[in-house]
């Protein structure tokens, strides 16, 4: 697995952007998308130097941000996905989100998984 990127809860997405521009060397911006199966708006923001960063706003982290918790995610790709997530629950991790196809990833599958380290996101590899 690699790190593909951080999940960042946010109110904004685009006061978010324009905050990450002051503070980072951006190298491109998705346009920002709603994914029904998440019920949340996703963009994506890559970093010139660094990790790429997911910007996720809507229900689904309103509460974190009410706490002051703006972490939402680390997210690993994976060549196998299904093999991953057996390997996080045999470690004692609980499945959060079964598999699932997103809209941000174009159709790439995904879970999220509660592990020892927060919660994780997998994402399948473009190899499939």
């Amino acid at each position: 697995m690699k790190l593909h990127h951080i999940g960042i809860a946010t109110t904004n997405i685009e006061d978010t952007i324009e905050r990450l521009k002051n503070n980072t060397d951006i190298e491109s911006v998705s346009q920002t998308v709603y994914d029904p199966e998440q019920n949340a708006n996703l963009c994506m923001v890559k970093i010139k130097y660094g990790t790429d960063i997911e910007l996720i706003q809507g229900e689904v982290v309103s509460k974190m941000i009410k706490k002051g918790q703006y972490l939402y995610h680390l997210c690993w790709e994976t060549e196998d996905i299904e093999a991953q997530i057996q390997q996080l629950i045999d470690a004692g991790g609980m499945v959060v989100t079964p598999l699932k196809k997103s809209v941000l990833f174009d159709g790439r599958r995904v879970a999220f998984v509660m592990t020892n380290l927060g919660l994780t996101e997998l994402v399948e590899s473009y190899l499939q």
